[in-house]
């Protein structure tokens, strides 16, 4: 690519600003290289060309761990402490240090990749000072490694990716090199002008990286942005907001209109990412109506508020749902339902212990079995061999779509819609993973790695956790579903409360009717992988406790302390969290609905609705509105093709725009708008931040925020 391009080394990290380029260590000796930890000089010291050749060259090495009798000791406490060689077994032997110079502890893949996240919040000790804290080191070391999005954990994810060869980007390129200059080569010669121009001869100029570019990308925001405007036509339209850090630790707020279009359609359009100085609903606040006005866009067409559940969003007193009412009364919040169903599943995970231990035993099975390439090609390959077998005993077929290789997603802590699809992995390719723990449990290069496999089977070929592993899947798939509907674009508030519903009675109606079920599902499952199913007329015997009864029989544990106490969480949770508008709003919004030709309708509950507007219906327009709505339903109901299938309030939109109805029933209409812009999830204003992510990243953490906006 250097044949192409220049290139050119980003100045603008923190860790960079101020570095003499002419002091990094240039030349790579391997044999200079110090194994001790405490003697070996910052990856930060080495030249960027250079970094990841120092890197694959310890990973290859792996951990210093040395094995001393005794080790040095010291007073920490009144008591004297030392390190233990037993910590390097486990879960940390893959990245803890010792070193023996310093007498301190260290993290071989923070020292490697820390300097890649400067902005990210965490102490040096285990990349450049040391631990020695030895009476409390196994909490410390707990700490350290933390939840899955932990600054330890992104610098392991990028040892294991630096250690595959073939995910490497210069591998990548070097393979087809040689051919590619080949048939430059023979392109130049038979196109003398494009041969003034490659290989040797190329001038290296790369026009991304020019302003032209940028001036390009601004004036291409501008003119989408107009579109928008002009669409929106000064019409009412509620407001999304969140803000998000990028790389470079700014707060960058976003804001998404939802209107009604001029062809009765519901739109979501991304308007722009602003950089605040704080998240106080006041400067939020500011920084909104700023680019409302950049727009021309009047605060008093704010008709709908969308946010997620953070106290300067939502709070009562100064949140910004409560500083945009004052100005617009009619501005109406509603709490992100995806949100709110997020919060009910991590719920359901907090306050039931089976569910916690369930979730912990399945986090610690996906990092084991993919804790190297080697055990991930292992299951993969079984995976190959069962469906080798299931093919051939027709208990499989060929067909788009079918059999396609399943991985094991890391859970997220903030992402729940991924367990769905992780634990339906788990489900599907069970035999594969308990045939590579099986493998380790023999093989495993440690003995920690062969006892935590041992244990894991352990509590993997259980019918517990099998049944834990259905009853979740199952509540799951529920969320999972309502959770996709949730998240349309174009959804509407009374069909997400409606959906809400539906899925609170098939609750409901799996914990009344579907315990057989689920059990004949469990029974089967273990009958076809040799896991031992228990009598559950039996006495239930605790597993801290083998000895000590519980006087209930197993099948009482599993269906009344499991199977019905989860559901109810569950839906404790869905009944208590999801805080629509007022019953007002909710009902007058249903009296519309013109579902089974508007057989939901009632005046009463419409006119209160409207009550609801005060600025946009008075006594006048109420009077008018009560005649429309009279003609309204005589008309609806008159047989008339267009309104007779109608399934929901969308499509009553539409209906009446094509019908040429609107300026008939404006009234109506502008009711049919009102209820349609109201937010139903900020999935959008998620998507803007995932998009500002992949633009922003560690590579170009130095683009301005007009830049980024513009992008």
């Amino acid at each position: 690519m250097e044949n192409f391009f220049k290139r050119v080394y980003s100045q603008s990290s923190s860790s960079n600003v101020n570095v003499n380029r002419s002091c990094l260590i240039t030349d790579l000796d391997l044999g200079s290289l110090k194994a001790d930890p405490g003697e070996r000089k910052s990856i930060s010291d080495y030249d960027p060309r250079i970094r990841d050749e120092v890197r694959k060259y310890y990973i290859e090495k792996g951990p210093c761990q040395p094995i001393l009798k005794p080790y040095p000791s010291s007073e920490i406490g009144g008591r004297m402490r030392q390190f233990a060689s037993s910590w390097f077994k486990g879960s940390h032997s893959t990245w803890l240090e010792y070193s023996v110079e310093k007498d301190a502890a260290y993290c071989l893949c923070c020292y490697l990749f820390k300097n890649e996240f400067v902005h990210e919040t965490t102490g040096d000790f285990y990349a450049s000072k040391g631990f020695r804290g030895w009476n409390k080191a196994l909490e410390r070391f707990r700490l350290h490694v933390g939840k899955a999005n932990s600054v330890h954990q992104k610098c392991y994810n990028k040892m294991l990716d630096l250690s595959n060869r073939r995910q490497s980007i210069q591998v990548v390129l070097d393979k087809p090199s040689e051919k590619s200059k080949r048939f430059l080569l023979w392109h130049g010669d038979n196109h003398p002008d494009v041969g003034k121009v490659i290989l040797e001869k190329a001038p290296q100029n790369d026009t991304l990286t020019r302003p032209m570019i940028q001036k390009d990308a601004n004036a291409c925001a501008k003119e989408t942005l107009k579109v928008i405007i002009a669409d929106l036509n000064g019409d009412y339209f509620s407001i999304l907001v969140d803000e998000s850090k990028d790389i470079s630790h700014k707060e960058q707020m976003a804001l998404v209109l939802r209107y009604v279009d001029k062809k009765g359609e519901v739109v979501e359009r991304f308007i722009g990412l602003v950089h605040v100085s704080d998240t106080s609903a006041c400067s939020l606040k500011k920084e909104m109506y700023s680019l409302l006005s950049d727009h021309s866009l009047s605060p008093s067409k704010i008709h709908g508020q969308g946010y997620d559940g953070a106290s300067n969003m939502k709070g009562e007193i100064n949140g910004l749902k409560t500083l945009i009412m004052k100005d617009s009364p009619s501005a109406y919040y509603i709490h992100c339902f995806t949100h709110q169903l997020q919060l009910t599943l991590v719920a359901i995970a907090k306050k039931h212990v089976e569910v916690e231990d369930f979730f912990y035993h399945v986090t610690n099975v996906l990092n084991v079995v993919g804790g190297s390439f080697k055990r991930r090609y292992l299951l993969r390959h079984h995976q190959v061999k069962n469906l080798k077998q299931l093919l051939e005993s027709g208990e499989a077929h060929i067909g788009q779509g079918l059999n396609q290789e399943r991985g094991l997603q890391r859970l997220g802590d903030t992402r729940w819609g991924s367990h769905f699809k992780t634990l339906d992995n788990f489900l599907v390719i069970f035999s594969s993973i308990v045939h590579v723990l099986g493998v380790i449990e023999i093989e495993g290069s440690t003995s920690s790695d062969r006892n935590q496999a041992e244990y894991l089977l352990t509590k993997v070929r259980t019918f517990k956790f099998v049944f834990m592993l259905h009853l979740i899947l199952k509540l799951w798939a529920m969320s999972n579903e309502l959770s996709k509907i949730l998240q349309k674009k174009n959804q509407d508030i009374v069909n997400a409360v409606e959906f809400r519903n539906i899925s609170k009675k098939r609750l409901q109606d799996m914990r009344e009717n579907g315990w057989e079920s689920l059990l004949n599902d469990v029974s089967s499952f273990c009958d076809s992988h040799d896991i031992l199913i228990p009598k559950l007329d039996e006495p239930y015997f605790t597993e801290k406790s083998k000895r000590k009864c519980l006087d209930v029989c197993y099948s009482h544990h599993l269906r009344v302390e499991i199977f019905c106490a989860v559901i109810d969480v569950q839906l404790q949770e869905l009944n208590g969290r999801f805080d629509v508008v007022s019953s007002d709003l909710l009902l007058g919004m249903g009296s519309l609905n013109p579902v089974n030709s508007f057989s939901n309708f009632d005046k009463g509950r419409i006119m209160t609705l409207a009550k609801c507007y005060p600025n946009e219906f008075d006594d006048g327009k109420l009077r008018d509105l009560s005649y429309q709505l009279d003609t309204f339903i005589i008309h609806m109901r008159g047989g008339n093709s267009k309104f007779s299938n109608l399934q929901g309030i969308r499509d009553l939109a539409k209906a009446l725009v094509e019908a040429n109805l609107v300026e008939t029933y404006s009234l109506i209409y502008l009711l049919v708008k009102l209820i349609l812009i109201l937010p139903v999830a900020t999935a959008t204003i998620e998507r803007a931040f995932s998009s500002m992510k992949h633009i922003k990243n560690e590579v170009r953490n130095s683009i301005g925020d007009q830049y980024l906006n513009d992008c």
